[in-house]
């Protein structure tokens, strides 16, 4: 099935977005070469929270670099189900977008 956009009920991280950038944050590996090159930027993506939580379909809808697009994909892939979205009731799957920051710290 197409997967919504809005629905009655929006996906929902255990936790909130909150818990959910935390989560990002702590398993996100920076790649050593975008380390060593001085690369940081903030990768948007989006990707389908199924009916039963899970995620799929990631896609990027606005890049930095290969080395932390990658990264973000990874660990966008690795996170825990989700409470899914509901329309009328029913879970549906549904778009969710989320940022993915990478940030040098000196």
């Amino acid at each position: 099935p197409e997967a919504y956009i809005f629905v009655e009920e929006m996906p929902e991280y255990p936790g909130g977005n909150k818990a959910l950038l935390e989560f990002i944050a702590k398993n996100l590996r920076y790649p050593s070469e975008a380390l060593e090159n001085n690369i940081e930027g903030r990768v948007i993506l989006q990707f389908v929270v199924r009916e039963d939580g899970s995620v799929g379909r990631i896609e990027i809808l606005k890049g930095v670099d290969p080395l932390l697009n990658q990264e973000a994909v990874r660990v966008v892939g690795s996170l825990p189900k989700l409470k899914p979205g509901k329309q009328n009731g029913v879970p549906v799957p549904v778009w969710f977008s989320v940022p993915v920051t990478f940030h040098l710290i000196y």
